[in-house]
């Protein structure tokens, strides 16, 4: 009896786990470039790291973080309606105590009923403003801040540890999960191999 058929598929398992792992190290390793009989090998994401970080800056700003959205959601009237009553706390401090400490005189004139239309009159006013305030900020926020710039050079300028790291932590899971197919993969052709000779003998 051939006593190598049984290591078979455990040599083809290791195999397979194997090359998983070295595939998945590949993803980062070597950082840098490697000459290996002529040919120059680098690890898939330090060598393409720039047009990573580009294609990364072109969907957090296009796709998940668009000054569009940002600022439908902060000129629309439920946004206001959330800040409405830290708003009027503060014109009714306004209107109660600050401006009479300015105007000492102004309080002989001011009654309840005074102060309650002069918050009602800039409530009102407020609810006209706030939308073309906000959406006046936006476009010069949107001007003076570019985020596909800003992400570009972030994630350009990671170190490719730092990188590796927070890959890392995302897909560690994944490539363990990765690496086990790969083993079981591996056994599975072993097993084969085995039955092909054992019938074919």
């Amino acid at each position: 009896m051939n006593y190598w058929l049984f290591i078979t598929p455990l040599i083809s398992a290791f195999t397979g786990w194997v090359t998983t792992w070295i595939a998945i190290k590949m993803l980062f390793h070597p950082r840098k470039p490697v000459k290996v009989f002529g040919i120059t090998i680098q690890g898939i994401f330090p060598k393409n790291q720039g047009e990573i970080a580009v294609k990364l800056g072109q969907v957090v700003s296009r796709e998940l973080l668009s000054f569009e959205e940002i600022e439908d959601k902060i000129t629309s009237a439920e946004n206001l309606e959330k800040l409405k009553p830290e708003i009027e706390k503060h014109i009714d401090d306004f209107l109660r105590n600050k401006l009479k400490e300015v105007f000492p005189m102004i309080s002989m004139f001011i009654g309840e009923k005074t102060i309650g239309q002069l918050k009602e009159a800039f409530l009102n006013e407020l609810q006209s403003l706030f939308p073309v305030l906000m959406k006046s900020y936006m476009n010069k926020l949107q001007h003076d801040l570019n985020l596909e710039r800003i992400v570009v050079e972030k994630v350009a300028n990671f170190s490719t540890k730092k990188l590796e790291d927070i890959l890392d932590q995302i897909t560690r899971k994944e490539f363990k999960f990765l690496e086990i197919i790969g083993g079981l993969f591996g056994l599975l052709i072993g097993l084969i191999q085995v039955l092909i000779t054992v019938l074919t003998q």
